[in-house]
């Protein structure tokens, strides 16, 4: 991605900055929403006279994507024939919480922080890995349930399927129609990596591993140690965008 030029110093310059970016691989309908969006909590936060250090923690945690993205899922659920209308998804089923790949998703800094709290006192407990060896921790073995549901990150909150036959196909890598991760997920993405390009001079806007954040936790890791393991590499972030076409 290619940032915008100079360091910004207040959120004036922030939003001059997130206007220029332009995101590597980016030019998606998707892409630029998230930058109008992004521009309009900006612009919302300078309103509320938000102090510009509070403002960039908040960037840096994720926690801006995580509320655009949130009222986006508010809104589709609340339309009676939108995305989730039809959803065949039930407790017990749990094939979507059988990770893939080797992070089991990507998360922000603010979601990192809320799983581990909500796992964490769980610690010792069977888990999910004892019942499938990719699961995630969070899970009861028995039940199939989240015991951490409350607190589940948006990428789990986004994952709808219309085919739970289709879920325990792509649960084994096989390829099926029927289910996936809506498109609000690609777009917190999208807005967090508009934060980490116009804070590239400023501040680290990082990401984590949705799996070992949730192990560490179940395996009584501090919330310090689990960070640190599960703090992924910037080209994770850009990974898991192209993937989500955003």
């Amino acid at each position: 991605m290619k940032p915008a030029s100079g360091k910004p110093q207040d959120i004036a310059t922030l939003r001059a900055r997130v206007a220029k970016i332009r995101l590597k691989g980016s030019g998606t309908v998707q892409a630029e929403r998230a930058r109008r969006l992004l521009l309009v909590y900006l612009e919302t936060a300078a309103a509320h006279a938000v102090p510009f250090e509070d403002l960039l923690r908040a960037l840096r945690s994720g926690l801006p994507a995580l509320r655009i993205a949130g009222a986006e899922l508010r809104q589709n659920a609340a339309q009676p024939d939108g995305p989730l209308a039809s959803a065949a998804c039930a407790a017990g089923c749990a094939f979507c919480c059988i990770l893939s790949g080797r992070d089991g998703g990507v998360i922000a800094e603010a979601e990192a922080r809320v799983l581990h709290a909500a796992v964490a006192p769980l610690a010792g407990a069977l888990d999910g890995r004892d019942w499938h060896p990719r699961a995630c921790a969070a899970l009861d073995p028995q039940s199939r349930t989240c015991r951490v549901y409350e607190s589940r990150p948006l990428i789990c909150r986004t994952y709808m399927s219309k085919d739970a036959t289709a879920c325990a196909q792509i649960a084994e890598g096989i390829p099926a129609p029927g289910a996936g991760v809506l498109g609000v997920q690609g777009l917190m993405l999208a807005v967090h990596a508009l934060v980490r390009a116009a804070l590239a001079k400023v501040s680290q806007v990082p990401t984590y591993s949705l799996a070992r954040i949730s192990a560490g936790a179940a395996d009584g890791e501090d919330v310090a140690t689990s960070l640190r393991a599960a703090r992924q590499t910037p080209r994770a972030l850009d990974e898991e965008r192209r993937r989500f076409g955003s």
